[in-house]
C-alpha cells in the first residue's frame, strides 16, 4: 500500500464569548480559545487563509490567551506545541496578563499573572523551559477577577504595579519590587468611581515630548457601567500637574452616577514615592464595555485606546492635543439604526473584545456569533476599510451534508445556525459563503436537495425547506464557480429576511439602493413585520470576496418554501433520497409509536405512509443506498433495520388514496422491512452508512457505542456481519468514500468519542481489512467526531469532519501513489 499523506484544507471553529479569550502577537499570529481548542489565525496573510491550525490540550472551554516574548521560548514558532501543563487554580482561569520587556528590570525570568474563580491571583514566573509560582494572592473583600493589568511602575524596572478588577466595582493596586528574585506584591491602594463590574484594565506609558525617561503610567479601566476610566501613576510625592492646578476639564461638568474623585493615592516601592490619581471619564457607548487596550505609536508615542462594546460597536479614543480631553476619533461597527428589531441575527449582543495588530494599523473585533471582524486603516484614504474575516460554529457541529456534487458544504450545529461553505475561485481557500437558516432551536440534522435546496431538523417537531435565493446563487457563481443549480437563476426569489417575532424566513424582493427603510410600526402586534436591518439591497452582494460577518448574517438567508410535518417530538435524523425524490425522517422517541421513520416525496410535500416501523428508540441515523432501492436506519434500541423500495413505487403507499387512480400511486414509492437486526450492537449504535458497491450485493457498516464497528453483506440467508473492527472507544461516525481507490478497495472513515479518525481499507470482494491508517494527532479533535461526510463529485479525497468541539474541518488524503503518477 502507498503511503498516504494527510493535508488541511479547511478548519473553521468560532470563538468563546470571552473578553480575554485572544491576543494578537508580536508576529502577526492571533491566537484565540475555540471550545476547548486554542485557533490560531493570521489575518495579514498574502493568502486570507482563516484558521491555520487547532491546538488541544485543555478539557473545558478556553476562556484567555496570552502570548509570552519570544524571547522566552525556543524555536522559530514554526513548530507549536505544549511546553507545560500548570493546574494551580481551583477554578476556572478568567483571565492572564505579561509582564512587558520595559518593566522587568533586574529580573532575570518572565513573570506572568493569573486571575481565577478561585477568587484569587497567581503570580508566575516563566524561564523559557518551564513556570513556577512565585505568590498567591487572596483578594479580599472576596470577589471573582475579570480583568488584570502588570506593568514596570518606573522607567528603571525597580518596582511592579499590579491592577485586579472583576465582580466588584474596585480595582486593587497591588506593588512589588523587582530587587529580589520573587516579587512579592502587597495591596497599597484601592480605586472606587465605577458603578458596576469592571471588565478590562490595561497599563500604557504616556510618552512625553523630549522626557522619555520621566514618562507616566495610564491604566484604563472599562466597566459594565458603559463608561472608561483612565488613571494616571506619576512618579514623585507632588501631583502631576493638570491635578494639581485643577485644570482637569471633566470638573464642573455634569456627569451620571457618582461625582469623580480626585482623591489622590500615594504608593511606595524600591525606595521611590508615586501618585495615582484620576485621571478622564470616557463617556461615548451605550452598553456594557468588554474591553479597552491600548496601542502606543512605534515612532511619535502617540497613546490611543481601543474599547468594544455590547453595543456593537469599536471605539479609537486619543486626548485632544489642545485641551487634553479624551474624544472618539474613530467608531466602527454597526450604526444602531440598521440593527433591526431581533437579537436571532446579525451580531446584536456585542462585541466581546478588540485587539490591535502590533503595528496598530489594523484592528479585530470578536462578535456574538463567534465571528471576527477586521478593519485595515489606509493612510491615503484616511479611513478605516474592512477586509476579509473569519467565522465558525460556536457549539457542537451536529450534522454536515456535502451538495450532490460536491460543489459546497452545509453544516448546522447547536448554535442554531446553518452555514454553508465553499472555495474560493481566486485562491483555492475556504469560507464560509453564506449562512441559509438562522433559528430559534438547535440544529441537528441537515441534507441536501439537489443544487438549490436543502432540508434541516431542529430540536421541534417538523422539518424546513428552504430555496436558494437569487443573491446568493450569484454570489456562488463569481466567486466560487457553482453555477449548475437545478433552477434557472431568474426564477429564484431575490432573498430572504426573517419577521421580528418568527422563525420562518420569508422570500422577499430587494431593494434599490436609494430606497429608504423603515422600521415596523407595531411588530409585538404584527407578527410578518420584517426586521428593517434584514432588507437586502440589489448591491449588497455584489462582492468581488468572502462575504464578511455583517452580510452573511443579514444577507444570505435562504427562503423557507416548505414545512414538513409529522412526528411528535424533536427531529433527530434525517437523510434524502440519492434521486431527490424522498426525504426520510426520525425524531427522539422512547416508544415504538413515536420511534417510526416517515418519508416526504418532494414534488408535493406529501408524506408518504404509513410510516416505517421497526425501531423502539430514538433512530439516529438513516441512509439509502446508492441506488435508493434501499434504506438503512440505526437507532439507541442497538438495532438496525433494511427497508426495501417496492417495485411499481405503490408499496407501502398502496393503502392511501385508492381513488385517486394509479398515477397517484406512481407517484408514492413506498418501502417495507427487509430485514432488522435487535442485537446488531451490544450497546447503541450511532452511525451506519452503505458500501459504494457497483455490483448487485449489498453491504453496509455500523457504528456502535460498543467499541465495534461491524461490516454487514447480503447472503442469501439475509444480512450477515462479514466484518467487525474493533476500537478502542466508542464509535460515533462511519462514512465510504464513494468510490473504490485505484486497487479497488473500499475506504472506510471510521471516528470516536475520542476524537480519533481512522480510514480502514476493505479488499473489494471479501469486505475485510487489508490494511488501515489512524491520522496523526494533530488531525484528530480533542472532543468526540460527530459525523464524517466524503465529498462526492470529485476525484480527490476530501474528508469533512464535524466535531463535538464546535470545529469544522476538511481534510485531503493523497496517496503516494497519485503522487507518482
Amino acid at each position: 500500500m502507498g503511503e498516504i499523506s494527510t493535508g488541511v484544507e479547511y478548519l473553521s471553529a468560532g470563538a468563546n464569548r470571552h473578553t480575554a479569550v485572544a491576543d494578537w502577537g508580536q508576529d502577526g499570529l492571533v491566537a484565540f480559545g475555540a471550545d476547548s481548542n486554542i485557533a490560531l489565525w493570521r489575518p495579514h496573510d498574502s493568502q486570507p487563509r482563516g484558521v491555520t491550525a487547532l491546538l488541544s490540550g485543555h478539557k473545558e472551554t478556553v476562556k484567555t490567551v496570552k502570548f509570552i516574548s519570544r524571547s522566552e521560548c525556543e524555536g522559530d514558532g514554526s513548530v507549536v506545541r505544549c511546553v507545560q501543563t500548570l493546574q494551580e487554580h481551583t477554578a476556572a482561569i478568567n483571565c492572564i496578563v505579561t509582564l512587558p520587556e520595559r518593566g522587568r528590570g533586574r529580573l532575570a525570568s518572565s513573570i506572568f499573572a493569573t486571575g481565577a474563580a478561585d477568587a484569587s491571583v497567581r503570580i508566575w514566573a516563566f524561564d523559557g523551559k518551564e513556570a513556577r509560582v512565585l505568590q498567591t494572592i487572596q483578594l479580599r473583600p472576596k470577589f471573582f477577577p475579570l480583568a488584570i493589568a502588570l506593568s514596570g511602575l518606573d522607567g528603571d524596572g525597580d518596582a511592579l504595579v499590579l491592577a485586579v478588577a472583576g465582580t466588584k466595582d474596585v480595582i486593587q493596586i497591588f506593588v512589588a519590587e523587582t530587587m529580589s528574585a520573587s516579587p512579592d506584591f502587597q495591596l497599597q491602594a484601592t480605586l472606587t468611581g465605577h458603578e458596576g463590574w469592571i471588565r478590562s484594565l490595561d497599563f500604557a506609558w504616556e510618552t512625553r515630548d523630549g522626557d522619555d525617561g520621566n514618562s507616566d503610567l495610564l491604566l484604563a479601566s472599562a466597566s459594565q457601567d458603559k463608561y472608561i476610566r483612565l488613571w494616571r501613576l506619576h512618579q514623585g510625592k507632588e501631583l502631576p500637574a493638570a491635578v494639581a492646578n485643577g485644570a482637569d476639564p471633566s470638573l464642573g461638568a455634569y456627569l451620571p452616577g457618582k461625582s469623580p474623585s480626585n482623591k489622590a493615592h500615594r504608593l511606595n516601592a524600591a525606595g521611590k514615592d508615586f501618585t495615582l490619581t484620576f485621571e478622564a471619564l470616557l463617556l461615548g457607548h451605550d452598553d456594557w464595555i468588554y474591553s479597552a487596550k491600548w496601542y502606543a505609536g512605534l515612532d511619535t508615542g502617540k497613546l490611543q485606546l481601543l474599547s468594544a462594546s455590547a453595543d456593537n460597536t469599536l471605539a479609537i479614543w486619543e486626548a485632544d492635543p489642545a485641551s487634553g480631553i479624551w474624544v472618539t476619533s474613530v467608531r466602527l461597527g454597526e450604526i444602531s439604526r440598521e440593527k433591526g428589531a431581533t437579537t436571532a441575527t446579525g451580531s446584536t449582543g456585542g462585541f466581546w473584545t478588540g485587539l490591535w495588530s502590533p503595528d496598530g494599523a489594523s484592528v479585530t473585533c470578536l462578535g456574538r456569533t463567534g465571528s471576527w471582524r477586521v478593519w485595515d486603516y489606509s493612510e491615503e484614504e484616511d479611513q478605516w476599510t474592512p477586509r476579509t474575516g473569519i467565522s465558525g460554529h460556536t457549539r457542537a457541529v451536529t450534522s454536515i451534508a456535502w451538495a450532490k456534487n460536491g460543489s459546497y458544504l452545509l453544516s448546522t450545529s447547536s448554535d442554531q445556525t446553518t452555514r454553508l461553505h465553499g472555495s474560493w475561485k481566486q485562491n483555492g481557500t475556504w469560507h464560509e459563503m453564506a449562512r441559509p437558516q438562522i433559528h430559534g432551536y438547535d440544529l441537528n440534522c441537515i441534507d441536501s436537495l439537489g443544487g438549490s435546496q436543502f432540508v434541516s431538523g431542529a430540536d421541534e417537531k417538523l422539518m424546513r425547506v428552504f430555496d436558494e435565493p437569487k443573491a446568493v446563487a450569484k454570489l456562488l457563481a463569481r466567486l466560487c464557480g457553482i453555477s449548475d443549480s437545478d433552477r434557472a437563476i431568474d426564477a429564484m426569489p431575490d432573498a430572504a429576511n426573517m419577521p421580528v417575532l418568527g422563525l420562518s424566513n420569508k422570500a422577499i424582493e430587494a431593494v434599490d439602493d436609494d430606497v429608504e427603510i423603515g422600521a415596523p410600526a407595531n411588530p409585538e402586534m404584527d407578527r410578518e413585520a420584517l426586521d428593517p436591518g434584514m432588507m437586502v439591497r440589489k448591491s449588497a452582494l455584489e462582492m468581488d470576496h468572502p462575504p464578511f460577518e455583517d452580510s452573511l448574517s443579514r444577507h444570505t438567508l435562504w427562503p423557507e418554501a416548505e414545512k414538513l410535518y409529522g412526528h411528535g417530538y424533536e427531529i433527530s435524523c434525517l437523510a434524502v433520497s440519492h434521486a431527490g425524490d424522498l426525504v426520510a425522517s426520525a425524531c427522539k422517541a422512547s416508544s415504538v409509536n413515536h420511534a417510526v421513520i416517515r418519508l416526504f416525496e418532494t414534488r408535493k410535500w406529501t408524506e408518504v405512509k404509513p410510516p416505517l416501523a421497526a425501531h423502539s428508540l430514538t433512530a439516529t441515523r438513516l441512509r439509502f443506498s446508492p441506488d435508493d432501492r434501499h434504506l438503512l436506519s440505526v437507532g439507541r434500541d442497538r438495532q438496525w433495520a433494511v427497508f426495501e423500495r417496492q417495485r411499481g413505487g405503490g408499496g407501502a403507499g398502496t393503502g392511501e388514496g385508492g381513488d385517486e387512480g394509479g398515477s397517484a400511486h406512481e407517484a408514492l414509492p413506498g418501502y417495507q422491512l427487509l430485514q432488522a437486526n435487535p442485537k446488531g450492537h451490544a450497546r447503541m449504535i450511532l452511525d451506519a452508512a452503505w458500501v459504494p458497491s457497483t455490483d448487485s450485493s449489498l453491504a453496509f457498516a455500523t457504528a456502535g457505542r460498543d467499541k465495534a464497528v461491524k461490516i454487514w453483506r447480503r447472503e442469501e440467508t439475509g444480512f450477515t456481519c462479514t466484518t467487525t473492527i474493533t476500537e478502542t472507544h466508542p464509535a460515533t461516525a462511519v462514512d465510504f468514500l464513494p468510490r473504490p481507490d485505484k486497487d479497488g478497495r473500499f475506504i472506510l472513515a471510521v471516528g470516536t468519542e475520542a476524537g480519533r479518525i481512522s480510514l480502514y481499507f476493505l479488499d473489494g470482494t471479501t469486505l475485510a481489512v487489508s490494511s488501515s491508517l489512524a491520522l496523526s494527532p494533530e488531525f484528530c479533535l480533542p472532543k468526540p467526531v460527530l459525523q464524517l461526510a466524503w465529498r462526492p463529485g470529485t476525484d480527490t479525497s476530501e474528508l469533512a469532519v464535524a466535531g463535538d468541539d464546535s470545529s469544522l474541518r476538511i481534510y485531503r488524503l493523497v496517496s503516494s501513489k497519485a503522487n507518482e503518477s
